[in-house]
């Protein structure tokens, strides 16, 4: 068990031993409720991290489509592993 002090604006850190032990990053999402009279905190899944890095990627232009046939996607993700190799 690990105490942890309520700073001046209410903000606590959670040590790094609970972080890493549920696999926190910067970042995460946490939800936070009371069940019978105590905090819980759960983190969110990685599904919800992974959503989130998606829609970045479609704000910042990341994204490829639409096709209009599955063949058509298959020929970008080709070209597109062909780019990939030349760089490297």
């Amino acid at each position: 068990m690990s105490l942890v002090k309520i700073k001046q604006k209410h903000q606590i850190t959670l040590p790094s031993v609970i972080r890493q032990g549920v696999g926190l990053t910067v970042g995460d999402w946490i939800d936070v409720k009371i069940e019978k009279g105590k905090v819980v905190l759960t983190p969110k899944s990685v599904v919800d991290r992974q959503i989130a890095e998606a829609l970045e990627d479609v704000k910042m232009g990341r994204l490829y489509g639409p096709f209009s046939s599955a063949k058509e996607l298959i020929k970008s993700l080709h070209s597109g592993a062909k780019k990939s190799s030349k760089r490297r």
